[in-house]
């Protein structure tokens, strides 16, 4: 059975745009010992606690809304606060390398070996 070159192309396109458009969960985000020391002393306190009003680590819903407006928006807002949020989170010792991970930590769902997720 031969196939043309044109419905070769069509078929490697179709292939490739197959995943387009939709909604995948994303992975869990592991931190480093250091980042996760700096998410227990800076970040645990509101992102746990729901009546602060900030969006909860690990709930999905929450955090697809402010994902979607990119991550410099997202860096924009942790250093120079929003709503109620502090400039720096309150994490002077953070670097934009740590702001990066630890929101994507939060805005992914928990670990599986986390002890966050064991309680």
């Amino acid at each position: 059975m031969k196939i043309s070159a044109q419905a070769t192309i069509l078929l490697g396109a179709f292939l490739l745009l197959a995943g387009c458009g939709e909604d995948k969960t994303p992975e869990p985000v592991n931190l480093t010992q250091r980042q996760a020391s700096l998410y227990q002393a800076s970040c645990h306190t509101c992102h746990t606690v729901p009546e602060t009003g900030a969006p909860q680590s690990h709930d999905l819903a929450a955090w697809k809304p402010r994902v979607a407006q990119g991550e410099d928006t997202l860096l924009d807002h942790i250093l120079n606060g929003f709503n109620g949020m502090p400039p720096l989170g309150q994490c002077i010792e953070c670097s934009r390398e740590d702001f990066i991970a630890l929101t994507r930590f939060m805005a992914a769902p928990a670990p599986k070996d986390t002890e966050e997720t064991k309680q």
